[in-house]
Order: structure tokens, then C-alpha cells, then sequence
């Protein structure tokens, strides 16, 4: 922490953030969460509080069926007049749509997390075309086959791991998976999971396990002096604890060549009154490894990720207006999905709402080619169409870059950089030559349902660069 007369100390300090934040009573918002049932007698105070939330977190396909009993009317009227489920304009009952879920969460390959914070924003009258309850609870009638094309590692991540737990793709950068699956051999750490990662719980053992194969971790970066930035992820930075963050912050800054440091987690969208509670010591850790970084003149950021404007509250504003006051980078990530934010107008509204919480808009990506999440994806051409539709309606600065993570290892591109690309066929070609050498070609696959829907006139052309 830096001295009350340092120049780097910014005016919004951590010590009078934390004061302002720490008393709940400041807070003259309504309190959204007494929609739901169970939770309709529980006060600000106790919302806030992380402990609150991590116990009354829906972890377990049994619960959430539960919790989907006390929430949906017994009735639900289908108004998506697109909807997958068959039939429009008619009832769907409570319990038809649990087993829906049911059979989704038998065959896609997901895991459970669920906040009270999440849970709370959903509009449990229209679960069917809710935004927020396509992202995390999936429906069987709306899942689509995987696309032929997909590979369980689609982003090559297994081979670009020199040592397990670390991703070394990029000459200069490299993510630190940090509570990476000690015996899997295949980190899925895609942006365009639906589900909230599930890590596992680090007593004893294997937290002592952990440590040593971040030794080696450590090691290979520090003979790598072209590393110059590392991402510490792997599933969420958030269920790291705090005197994690500090040691794994404090050693990666103690390495002259790194000159960045990224903080990935979705925590500030998912749980963003743990930024608020004075009780929990994860977001001072944070701040302490900024202070630091800054101290050292070097970069130290979080990048969160919001998928739409409903995940946005008083209390995320106010959790952002903590981080910012405090100095510290937020950046955020989005994915394009279909349904979700493939509309102009909400991917605008979360862009603008974004921004104006000082939270940069970094990334929209492409939805991954993973398993489990066809019905989410879209096709190249939407998001080449809101790039064009949205550039130069906000700050250059705040206008994110349109990317595609490609399949087999080549890294982000921006989605308009293609070589060729096919509505006919749904094939558009990327070549990486700064990742992977400038011989080899990328390509990556529309969704199969998409084909054959697109304008009259095809993008079908070969740019020479």
C-alpha cells in the first residue's frame, strides 16, 4: 500500500473507498432480490455481505430445481414466437419446464453456480426468452448439435501449455491458469462458457498442490524474459483467496520482465457486493496488488465479464465506483450470443452502460466453436454488422475490438480481418503469422442452422494483406 503522500496514491483512496462502501445504509436503491420468495424478508446489510451470498449460491442441479419451484408461476406463456420449444402462443407448466432443464443439464456439459445476485435478475415470468436464464440455466428443446467441426480443445490450449496450468500462445503473453484442474489434461477456459467455471476447493492437500505446480509456473516464466504480461485465470480469479491473489500478484511483479498483470473473473458481474463488504478481504487484495504494480510503474487490470445490460445494478455501479476510485483498471469481455446481446440495441445499451461505470469495453467475441452451446452462437455476419452499426457511436477509446478466438490456436483476430468468408458455405479463413507463422490458415465455422439465412448478397471475397 502506498504512503498517504505517495504520488501514485490516487485521491479516491482505498481506506475512504472503503469507508464510503462499507456502511450499506448509504445505499437509497430498492432492493430487487425481495422478488424472490426466499428472500424477500432479507435486509440490504445481509444481501451485501459475501458470506450471504456464497451460502445461498445454487451449486447443485437438485437445489436449482427447487429454487425453480418457489420462483416460476405454475403457468408460463411462451411469447417467443421463435422459440425452440415447439409451440407458441400456449402454456408451458412449472414443472414441464424444470424437466426441460432437467434433460439439459444431463447432456450439456456444464456445472452449477448460481448467485442470489444472478438468480434475482431473471424474469422468472418470461423465463423462456429471459437473457439472463439463457446464459446460465439451459433448456434441452432450445440445445443444437455441436457443429461437426468442433474439436473438445478447440483452442488448442493443451498445446500451447509448456507447463500444466500455463498457456504460452502469444511471444510476449501467458495465462496462468490458477486453480486450473490439477488432474485434467484439458483446460476448457473458453470466454463462451455458459456456465460459471467450477474450480476446485483448495483445504489442505491440495492447496498444498497447487503451490508447487505454481512453482513451476513461476519457474518457466521467469526464464522467459519475452513474457512480458501474464493473465491470471483459471476457471475465476475470484475463487482464488485473498492471500492468494497478494502471493501470486507480489511474485509475478517481482519479475523484472513482467510488465503487466490481468486479474480474469467474472466476479464483479456475478457478485458484485463482495466489492462492498467490509468483511471480505478478496477486492483489498486486488487493490493492493494495484497499488503495487503501480508503484512499480507497472499495469495491473481485472477483466470482468458482462454478457448484457440486465447483469448491470446499483450495486455493480457502486462496486465499480469502489474499484475506480481506488485506482483500479476494470476491462470488460463480452460474447456474442444468439438471443442474449445479438441485438443493436443491447449490445449498444451495455457498451454505453459499461463506459459510463468506467468500466472499458475491451473485447466482444465471437461465440467459441465448444461443445454444449450451438444455440448460442451466431453467425460471422452479425457481428461484422454490429461492429459497422456501432463504431463511432461512443469514444473511440470505449468502442471494444470485434474479435474471433480461433479454433486450433491462433488467437484472437479481429472478426473483420479475414482472408475469405463464405456465407454459403459459413467458412471464413484467418491467417495469425505474428502467433503461428503466416503459412497456416485458420478457419472458423458458422452454425449450421444459420446457413443459407443470410442477405441476398454473400460476403464471398479474398483480402491480400
Amino acid at each position: 500500500m502506498a504512503p498517504r503522500n505517495s504520488p501514485f496514491r490516487c485521491l479516491g483512496s482505498p481506506e475512504r473507498s472503503q469507508r464510503r462502501f462499507s456502511n450499506a445504509g448509504a445505499f437509497r436503491c430498492d432492493p430487487y432480490w425481495h422478488k424472490i420468495p426466499i428472500w424477500s424478508e432479507v435486509s440490504k446489510k445481509e444481501f451485501l455481505q459475501y458470506r450471504w451470498q456464497v451460502a445461498n449460491t445454487v451449486e447443485r442441479a437438485s437445489d436449482l430445481y427447487s429454487f425453480l419451484r418457489q420462483v416460476l408461476p405454475s403457468e408460463i406463456t411462451l411469447y417467443d414466437t421463435t422459440s425452440t420449444l415447439g409451440r407458441t402462443g400456449s402454456n408451458l407448466s412449472r414443472e414441464e419446464f424444470i424437466d426441460d432443464v432437467r434433460q439439459a443439464m444431463r447432456q450439456a456439459p456444464m456445472s452449477t453456480r448460481l448467485t442470489p445476485h444472478i438468480l434475482s435478475l431473471i424474469d422468472w415470468t418470461k423465463p423462456i426468452d429471459d437473457p439472463l436464464r439463457r446464459q446460465f440455466i439451459p433448456l434441452k428443446s432450445s440445445l443444437v448439435e455441436d457443429h461437426p467441426k468442433l474439436t473438445l480443445d478447440s483452442l488448442d490450449e493443451v498445446g500451447d501449455s509448456p507447463v500444466p496450468g500455463l498457456v504460452h500462445r502469444y511471444p510476449d503473453k501467458a495465462l496462468f491458469l490458477g486453480n486450473f484442474e490439477l488432474f485434467s489434461g484439458h483446460p476448457l477456459n473458453s470466454p463462451s462458457n455458459r456456465e460459471y467455471l467450477s474450480v476446485l476447493d483448495l483445504p489442505g492437500i491440495l492447496s498444498l498442490l497447487h503451490k508447487i505446480r505454481w512453482e513451476k509456473v513461476f519457474s518457466y516464466i521467469e526464464n522467459r524474459t519475452t513474457i512480458q504480461d501474464v493473465v491470471i485465470s483459471g476457471g475465476d480469479s475470484f475463487y482464488l483467496e485473498p492471500e492468494q491473489i497478494i502471493g501470486i500478484g507480489e511474485r509475478l511483479l517481482s519479475i523484472s520482465h513482467i510488465k503487466r498483470l490481468r486479474f480474469a473473473s467474472k466476479g464483479l458481474a456475478a457478485c458484485p457486493s463482495r466489492m462492498l463488504d467490509p468483511q471480505d478481504r478478496w477486492t483489498d487484495a486486488l487493490i493492493h496488488v494495484s497499488d503495487l504494480g503501480r508503484k512499480l510503474f507497472k499495469s495491473v487490470a481485472l477483466h470482468t465479464h458482462f454478457n448484457h445490460p440486465n447483469e448491470i445494478t446499483w450495486i455493480t455501479r457502486e462496486a465499480a465506483q469502489k474499484l475506480y476510485s481506488s485506482c483500479v483498471v476494470v476491462r470488460n469481455q463480452t460474447v456474442l450470443l444468439k438471443g442474449v446481446n445479438n441485438g443493436l440495441g443491447t449490445m449498444k445499451q451495455l457498451i454505453r452502460e459499461l463506459a459510463d461505470m468506467n468500466v472499458q469495453p475491451y473485447y466482444v467475441y465471437q461465440g467459441d466453436m465448444v461443445r454444449g452451446v450451438e444455440d448460442l452462437r451466431t453467425p460471422l455476419r452479425e457481428i461484422l454488422d454490429l461492429e459497422h452499426q456501432i463504431r463511432g457511436t461512443i469514444a473511440g477509446f470505449m468502442t471494444p475490438q470485434f474479435v474471433v478466438d480461433l479454433p486450433g490456436g491462433g488467437g484472437k483476430r479481429l472478426a473483420a480481418s479475414y482472408q475469405s468468408y463464405d456465407e454459403d458455405t459459413g467458412v471464413s479463413k484467418y491467417i495469425a503469422p505474428a502467433v503461428k507463422g503466416p503459412g497456416r490458415v485458420f478457419e472458423y465455422h458458422d452454425p449450421v442452422k444459420s446457413l443459407g439465412k443470410g442477405s441476398a448478397t454473400s460476403i464471398h471475397c479474398d483480402k491480400r494483406r
